[in-house]
């Protein structure tokens, strides 16, 4: 893309409503804009990394074996007043009436929804077990929303609901979705620590959220030091091997990591005293089980291999893809910007002409943009008639990882220069050996599958 072309309104002031280091660059990066309190606009820069985000996701679940589906934003009270939460969730329950009088609401979460079309469809042990997920535009009308995306009231969710004829099946697919947010978390740069929570209205009493830590999280975390040097990694995981799922659970869940809910000062006091952390984190992602709690209420059965109709043990889990763009942004940054990780970058590169208009600049410019695009990747090509101060301070704030810029002094000698965002490290090149180094890295990442 040649940013001549692109929609991309950064500014050069930091908005005063914006509190919060990822509300800012969000806003002066041209990534969003605030349409009302808690709700925006995902401009172009935004979007393409919203879109990163989801499909690394939907790969990951695809990978462990779960279905991908989608359910209206809208839905009907009746299912909520069956299950009894209709009047118990709250008034971050956004309550609306059609033209017919009949009550709706805007989704908050999808639990009664997601089992009314599993007891429609499904009444034998024989099709379990069963996970069904969508990403979907979700809603809860927070009093005070804050922070941009990181707490805002229209936001962009996975949800996933698994289907189980005992508790025993369902703690083994509990086990293989912490398993696979450990990976989608590690695929965006984040280390993200599942750390024993409340379950709050979902209900149930096994949860665990992921946090990350960052000093505007909103939750307290307390933990064992010695969960930060956990890492996924290249693991070739089965997710259907029950052991295998189970040991990398207890693998990663074992050392001391609570949210301020759950935090047991006693047992917290049993970590050796320098490895005692007390932080902020920033959730994105819950699992939870929950047994029978709606399949009880709203008769999702089967019936089992005995020939007797019981009720299947389910689950839910939730990767806040919005607020991730957030997340990722207050783990990764500096004084000048964004610094995005390879995986998730909006482009794998920027090009910046320090002459426009000088024919041999111009010349090299295009050929490195034709050589990276070639490789299947997406650099993003500074076109503009603008100073090189401008141009630099553009690449910094948006973050790409990676920066070739091309002035008539190196051409002179055969080369460009290669910058990595994250570490300020540059060096001189001959644009081909640029180019391959571009291409060596994230062809390494796919390699890895990350």
């Amino acid at each position: 893309m040649r940013l001549s072309r692109y929609f991309l309104p950064v500014l050069k002031e930091t908005p005063s409503e914006a509190q919060v280091v990822s509300h800012r660059y969000m806003l002066r990066a041209g990534m969003i804009k605030q349409n009302a309190a808690g709700i925006y606009s995902w401009l172009p820069l935004g979007f393409k990394v919203l879109r990163k985000l989801e499909n690394i996701v939907h790969e990951e679940q695809i990978r462990a074996g779960h279905i991908p589906m989608l359910m209206p934003t809208l839905q009907s009270a009746d299912l909520w007043k069956e299950s009894g939460r209709y009047d118990a969730y709250g008034p971050e329950m956004l309550r609306i009436r059609d033209r017919q009088d009949r009550d709706m609401l805007y989704g908050p979460t999808n639990e009664e929804m997601i089992t009314d079309i599993f007891r429609s469809h499904v009444g034998s042990y024989k099709d379990l077990p069963m996970t069904l997920y969508h990403i979907q535009w979700k809603f809860r009308d927070e009093m005070r929303p804050r922070f941009g995306v990181m707490r805002g009231r229209e936001f962009f969710m996975k949800d996933g609901y698994n289907f189980d004829l005992t508790k025993e099946d369902a703690l083994h697919a509990y086990n293989r979705h912490l398993v696979s947010y450990l990976r989608t978390f590690e695929r965006m740069g984040l280390q993200a620590i599942p750390m024993r929570a409340d379950s709050g209205p979902i209900g149930g009493d096994d949860t665990h959220e992921f946090l990350v830590l960052a000093e505007t999280g909103e939750s307290e975390v307390f933990y064992d030091s010695a969960v930060t040097d956990l890492k996924f990694g290249d693991r070739d995981i089965d997710y259907d091997d029950e052991a295998q799922c189970a040991g990398v659970m207890e693998e990663f869940t074992s050392k001391y990591a609570r949210t301020d809910e759950t935090h047991d000062e006693a047992l917290f006091a049993q970590v050796p005293e320098d490895r005692r952390r007390v932080a902020r984190g920033i959730e994105v992602g819950q699992i939870f089980y929950f047994g029978t709690k709606y399949s009880d209420a709203m008769g999702a059965t089967v019936q089992g291999p005995d020939g007797k109709v019981v009720p299947v043990h389910m689950g839910s889990h939730g990767i806040g893809v919005s607020r991730l763009v957030g997340a990722i942004i207050e783990a990764s940054h500096d004084d000048k910007g964004i610094i995005w990780p390879e995986g998730v970058t909006p482009f794998h590169c920027g090009i910046v002409n320090l002459k426009q208009g000088d024919a041999e600049a111009d010349a090299a410019c295009q050929s490195l943009y034709d050589s990276i695009t070639a490789l299947g990747l997406e650099p993003l090509y500074d076109d503009r008639d603008e100073r090189a101060g401008g141009k630099f301070a553009t690449m910094d704030l948006i973050g790409l990882p990676w920066r070739i810029t091309v002035g008539p002094r190196g051409l002179k000698n055969g080369v460009v220069e290669l910058t990595c965002r994250r570490t300020g490290e540059s060096e001189e090149l001959p644009p081909r050996e640029a180019v391959a180094r571009i291409a060596e890295i994230y062809a390494g990442m796919e390699v890895r599958g990350l």
